[in-house]
Order: C-alpha cells, then structure tokens, then sequence
C-alpha cells in the first residue's frame, strides 16, 4: 500500500533523496554529486540534464536501500537551489554564457554576473522593493534575467520558460508549468500577498516584454508548496525515476526554506513555530523567521508571505559564503595540505578534522573560542547578503601572524566559525529593532552537523540552538511536501506537526565565554566599518582600472 514519501534535495553540489514514513523517520537515502561551472569569480553555472539525472540515480539508489517497491510511494517533494534555468521551445536547454554550451542552462543562485543590473534596479527605488528588504541582489532572478536580455539577447530571445530550479524540477516531473509561490514571491518580486505581478516593476527596471506577454514565461499559474501539480508524474519522468506513473509530484520550495518547514516545528520547549528562526547552514547560510504580520527589515529579505508556512509571513536573511567561506578561509593556510592528508587518513572531511581537533585542545566546545586567540575574521567572500545588503563587501581577516603550524590553521577554522556565527547575531538583531520575536534557533544543512559548531553558534547568537534528531530537515521538508500532495494530511501545516522530530539542545554560554564574544564581536563590527571605508577610499582607483581595461 502506498504510504510513504520522497523527498528530493537538489542543493549546490550534490542531489540528496531520502524516504520517509509518515512518522517522518527517514528510511533510506542516497546521494549524487553535480557538476559546477566556475569560469571566474562572479561566473557559476549547472545542467539541467546533469541534475534531472542525478535526481532519477538517488531515487533508484534510495528505493533499493529502502526495499521499496515503487507503489509504496505515495509522493514526492523537490526542493532546490534559486537558480536559473533557461529552456527554449520544446524544453531545449539553451546557453547562458558566452561559451556558447547549451549543456549550460542554469545560472546559479551564487553567480553574481548581475551586479551592475542590480544596482540600476535598486536606483529606480520601485516600491516592489519594499518586499525584499529594499534592495534587491544579485542572486535574484531579475537582474539576472536582465543580464541575459542585455548580453546574451539571442538566448533571451529564444527563451520560452525562464524557471527558478524547484519549478524545473517538477515541470520535468509532471509537465505542469505552475510555479511555487515559494520562488516567484522570493526570489522574482511576485506579491504574493496581492497574488499578482507588478507589470510596473517589469517595465520600469527594462523587462516590458515579460509583462507585455502577461507573464507566460515566468509562470501565470502560481500555487503553494505542497500543491498536487497536474495528474502527477508522467509516463516519461516515472520510467526514468524508477517509480509508478501518476504519483503525487508536490509544487517545491527552495532548499533552505524546505529546511525551514522541516524544522521549525520541531517538538522542544524552546520557542514555537513563531518565535524560532530557522538556519540553514549549508554552502551558504539562510535565516528564516515567520510572524503574523509583516516586518519590513532593512537588509533581510522580505516580508514574503506564504512563502515557507502557509498564511504566514517570512523574512528571510542570511550569508552568501558560509560552508563556503570556511572551505575558502582555510585554503590559504600553508598547513591545510598536511591537514587534508590527516583528514583522508581518519576518514574525515578537512572541516569535520579540525572542528575535532579544535574539540581535542579546548576544555568544553564552548572555550573553543580561546583557539581564536586575537584572530577575527568577516567571511564576506561572496558579500554580505543580510544586513548589510551589500554584495560589494569582502572579506577581512585581522590578527594573522607568521605562523605555519597546524594549531594555527584550528586557531583561523575558530575564528571563521566565530565569523560565520557574529553574521547570525547582527540579523537576529536587526530583525529585533523592527520588532521581530525570535527565541531559538533551530539548525539544519550539512555544514552545522558537528556539535563544536552548533556550540558556537549557539554562543555566538546568544539563543538556543534546537539541533532536529536523526533526520536532514531539508529532505524532511521535502518530504512533508510530499505527503502533503498524496494528501495523507489535510494541510502542509498539519504535516510540519504530525511529521515533526525532536531536537538536541545547545544552550548559550555565560560568564567569561559570553564576555569573550562581546568583544570579539565589537571587533567583528569595527574590521567591518573600516573595511566599507576603504572601499570609498579605492573607488575612484576601482573606476581607473575599469576604464583602462575597457
């Protein structure tokens, strides 16, 4: 009998399926790697094709890990990175860069080509953009989109579907071309609160010709995560995923917000759905609070509604490099060659190593900190997506001496962490000057599994960390989405609570340690304030080397 649930996670390296039962114990899963197309900093492409077939390989892998046969499954959830994939007639994929590759059809959610665009959309001051913290990044899909019109205007020309990645997903899977309120209202400036587009918005910032079409090419039917899209999976899509034709296909969410609904409701004394943020510690980093009313945060994306929890509205923050950011931070170190052939040897990831290591010297997780000794740094590598709004900022690392040694290397993976944490609490508190009631913070994503880190962040934050037991969030998510559509559950929010873990708790430290973060953080504050001061004194430098180039 059918009766249990696929939740599909696409995130930025890898495609993740787990199965779930009701109960939300997650009975199987597998994973794929993806490929990554750096051609420069600000450059950062996938595939389309790459992507769909790892999704089918994960689920065939998982299904024979859970012993399943295909019509015990009654559904299926996607969730994924907000990137870009740029389709022509017929589903053809079509290229996004000068290359010419039409293999490469996704822009990803990280590249920052769109920086100038931004900018100009930011200029107009439109009052769309009141609903996504006041300014609009380059992560989103509208500047992004404005680059391809302006230069790749043959691909953008030929273009017949631009989708967000969880709507590709389920349009592979189903053929419905309904998008999730989750991506257009996040990531396209869809108001969802009005349920409409503002064709002004579109014509104001030089894309008439998608509201002049009445938006067919960026969805006209929008529906909430956890819809039943179409008669469900297709003939085609169920041959190539290994599962029976007409299965309940769930209209997706993002990644971090399907961690956001595996999460947050969450059964632990500490907070409620209302007052706890969901972070989701990942390649990047993404805060998630929900309240009843709109809160209109400068720098935090948002107020969305609807977006995660149903009838409920979101504001969303968070870091553009975190997992990532640590990964670039400790590649500079001359000891992390060493490092990473003693990881190899124990079987661990370079990070997971040196959090060890850095659990070996300190008396408890929390005096980790004093690793740090006078080491600050601001993870700003890709910018600082919240508060600041400001994908200009870089990073800053004080306090570097000429050591070379491998306690040295722990002593910057600390002071990184500590980095990572600081950009926490500066959201946290923003949210808190508008009104914002936030009493917990409940941790998801691969990159916050070791218990040093969810310590420190705990500590950095000042709030308690709820840590869901044994199961991924993310793919929980994905997964209440999916019972969700085999409607085993009325709503998405009786899943979140029917289907909800428990939660490991991490409690903030006092005493010296909560004094050591005070001034580590004022620190924090001060390298960044000196480092937007001398970007204004590099501007006209900056400006020299652009027209000299040109």
């Amino acid at each position: 009998m059918a009766g249990h649930f696929i939740g599909i996670d696409v995130g930025t390296g890898s495609v993740r399926a787990g199965i779930f039962a009701p109960s939300g114990r997650m009975l199987a899963t597998a994973r794929r790697d993806i490929a990554l197309y750096r051609d420069g900093p600000d450059i950062a492409e996938q595939s389309s094709a790459d992507i769909w077939q790892a999704v089918c390989a994960s689920v065939r892998e998982a299904l024979a890990e859970a012993k399943l046969e295909p019509d015990a499954i009654a559904g299926i959830g996607f969730d994924a990175t907000c990137s870009l994939v740029v389709l022509g007639p017929g589903g053809k994929p079509l290229p996004v860069g000068a290359h010419g590759d039409a293999g490469r059809d996704i822009i990803v959610w990280m590249d920052h080509r769109a920086i100038e665009q931004a900018e100009r959309i930011n200029a107009t001051r439109h009052p769309v953009l009141a609903y996504v913290g006041g300014t609009i990044s380059p992560e989103m899909e509208t500047p992004k989109l404005l680059w391809l019109k302006e230069n790749l205007p043959e691909t953008y020309d030929a273009a017949w579907q631009f989708f967000d990645l969880p709507d590709f997903l389920t349009w592979r899977a189903t053929g419905s071309l309904a998008r999730s309120t989750c991506t257009v209202t996040c990531k396209w400036t869809y108001l969802a609160h009005e349920g409409r587009w503002d064709p002004s918005y579109f014509r104001g910032v030089g894309l008439d010709d998608l509201a002049d079409d009445g938006f067919a090419r960026i969805g006209i039917e929008i529906v909430p995560g956890g819809t039943a899209l179409g008669t469900g999976l297709t003939e085609q899509a169920a041959a190539e995923l290994g599962l029976k034709p007409g299965t309940a296909v769930a209209a997706g969410l993002i990644d971090a917000h399907a961690g956001g609904v595996g999460s947050v409701g969450v059964r632990s004394p500490h907070g409620s759905a209302l007052t706890r943020m969901a972070y989701v510690f990942g390649t990047s980093a993404c805060t998630m609070a929900s309240s009843a009313e709109p809160v209109f945060i400068p720098g935090i994306w948002g107020p969305y509604f609807s977006a995660m929890a149903p009838r409920l509205w979101l504001s969303e923050g968070g870091q553009s490099g975190a997992g990532a950011a640590i990964e670039q931070l400790i590649g500079f170190h001359p000891a992390t060659p060493e490092a990473q052939r003693l990881a190899e040897g124990e079987g661990l990831s370079l990070p997971d190593w040196l959090a060890a290591q850095a659990v070996r010297h300190a008396a408890t997780p929390s005096k980790a900190a004093l690793l740090a000794g006078e080491i600050i740094v601001v993870p700003d590598f890709l910018g600082n997506r919240s508060p600041h709004a400001d994908p200009q900022a870089r990073a800053v690392i004080a306090g570097l001496g000429m050591e070379r040694d491998l306690d040295d290397l722990v002593a910057l993976y600390v002071a990184g962490l500590t980095g990572i944490g600081y950009g926490l609490r500066q959201i946290i508190e923003a949210s808190r000057v508008k009104g914002a009631t936030i009493e917990a913070i409940v941790l998801s994503g691969g990159a916050g599994r070791h218990p040093l880190i969810r310590q420190l962040l705990a500590d950095c934050s000042k709030l308690p960390l709820l840590a869901p037991d044994d199961v991924d969030p993310v793919l929980l998510g994905s997964a209440m989405l999916a019972a969700t559509a085999a409607k085993t559950f009325p709503n998405l929010g009786e899943a979140m609570t029917r289907m909800a873990p428990g939660a490991a708790v991490f409690t903030p430290a006092g005493g010296e340690i909560a004094d050591l973060h005070a001034r580590r953080l004022a620190a924090f504050e001060t390298l960044q304030a000196a480092a937007r001061t001398a970007r204004e004194l590099m501007r006209p430098v900056r400006h020299q080397a652009l027209e000299t180039s040109s």
